[in-house]
């Protein structure tokens, strides 16, 4: 993995989106819409981080577009890749592959950008996998990451239904490692309330640093594999359910501490 002088790079997929609207119903012959808007809710983790590390941000439909190839390129200058509220289908298939004008007679087939990651972690890179609606197996257990080639590599094991649990009163934290690289000297008596997190299973050999205080599933769990290091946090790191979350005294600290340590820094 090959880095700058000065900073290391990471790669951070997901938390784009592209809002349209509002919609305006003004005749029964047709709507108007007014407005577009593409904004990046990663915002406030990128600012946590880039102080520490240059990173680059992909919206999933980029990720999706990606040629063969064009991944690989990303991961070799990086030396973590963040994945938050990205479905595991968004690694698959180019949507070039699906232009019939373009297809020949041979048959073809692309290197999985899944197992490609999970031998690019098992070499020595680090990946942050955060929660939300389209993170682990996510709303409706259309995210994916339980059934990916990408699964055997996290210290989680997703749920085969939807794992959201969520609830407008929020969820408080309880550390269970104080002393742990990712979770020192934070200010966990201080962590405000989430609205959500997604529900896993913790596995063999992973260490579980923080809880949710009301339900005691796991928060934020790390694990090894191969030479690399996973951390997952179960929660958003941005608006909706981490609107409080990017409040807390401790968030720019957590964020530095987390990318360093997948970084083995």
């Amino acid at each position: 993995m090959k880095q700058n002088a000065t900073k290391s790079h990471v790669l951070y997929l997901g938390d784009w989106v592209f809002s349209l609207g509002p919609v305006y119903i003004e005749t029964p012959f047709g709507t108007e819409t007014k407005d577009a808007d593409l904004y990046f809710y990663g915002k406030r983790l990128k600012q946590a981080i880039e102080e520490d590390v240059d990173v680059t941000t992909l919206p999933n439909w980029d990720l999706y577009r990606l040629a063969p190839g064009g991944l690989e390129r990303h991961m070799d200058k990086s030396s973590a890749v963040i994945i938050s509220d990205v479905e595991a289908r968004c690694f698959h298939l180019y949507p070039s592959f699906f232009d019939r004008a373009s297809r020949g007679n041979e048959v073809v087939t692309f290197p999985d950008r899944l197992d490609l990651m999970k031998s690019w972690v098992a070499g020595g890179g680090g990946i942050l996998m955060l929660g939300g609606w389209l993170s682990f197996s996510g709303v409706q257990a259309k995210s994916g990451w339980g059934r990916s080639r990408f699964a055997e590599a996290l210290p989680v094991e997703c749920l085969h239904t939807e794992d959201l649990v969520e609830s407008s009163a929020g969820f408080t934290a309880e550390v269970l490692n104080s002393e742990h690289p990712v979770s020192k000297g934070l200010p966990w008596d201080l962590f405000p309330p989430i609205f959500g997190y997604n529900e896993v299973k913790v596995k063999p050999g992973a260490e579980v640093l923080v809880r949710v205080k009301e339900t005691g599933d796991p928060l934020v769990v790390v694990g090894g594999y191969g030479k690399g290091r996973i951390l997952t946090y179960m929660s958003d790191p941005a608006p909706h359910w981490g609107i409080n979350f990017e409040l807390w005294e401790g968030y720019d600290k957590f964020w530095k501490q987390a990318i360093h340590w997948v970084e083995k820094k």
